[in-house]
């Protein structure tokens, strides 16, 4: 009796968690990714952790100082971050395309979207900054999703999937 209650409070219980399918890439791919990311990124991922939740509407990207008083890194977190949502919302996804190339899941699918279809907001947080990506288009979603899957497997040295950041900067 016991155990017909347990399994369906366990499937009950684990449908409720994010899914985060970002295996960590092999080595080779990571050491890849950082080489290339210091072309794009003008701050110092050792110095940084990227944080990326999903969301019922799509999800929330930080870049955050692992030093709070590191007013350099954080500074250029925010000119980063600020630059990127700016193009994010022209509908140039160029930058991620060079650190993680053409093929990135989610990527074509976000480099479709029509002006509008996928609100981008961007936010200074105190240690860094944040970008709000939201849509009521599943299929985007589902691309921002899939985006954040890929960038928490080449970032995996650097990046964390979660709410625990965002909880601490309430709005």
């Amino acid at each position: 009796m016991m155990k017909l209650f347990i399994v369906p409070f366990l499937i009950a219980l684990f449908s409720t968690i994010p899914a985060y399918a970002a295996d960590k890439a092999d080595e080779k791919r990571l050491d890849e990714v950082v080489q290339r990311g210091a072309h794009v990124m003008p701050f110092d991922l050792e110095k940084t952790t990227h944080v990326f939740s999903k969301t019922a509407k799509g999800g929330v990207q930080q870049v955050i100082a692992k030093d709070k008083s590191d007013t350099k890194q954080i500074g250029l977190i925010r000119a980063h971050l600020s630059e990127i949502s700016r193009e994010f919302r022209q509908g140039d996804f160029s930058k991620p395309a060079k650190i993680h190339g053409e093929t990135m899941p989610g990527l074509a699918e976000l480099k479709t979207a029509k002006a509008g279809q996928i609100k981008i907001e961007y936010k200074d947080l105190p240690d860094g900054a944040q970008i709000t990506y939201s849509t009521e288009v599943p299929k985007f979603r589902q691309a921002i999703h899939q985006w954040f899957d890929a960038q928490l497997s080449d970032h995996a040295r650097h990046a964390v999937p979660g709410h625990s950041h965002q909880q601490m900067h309430p709005k």
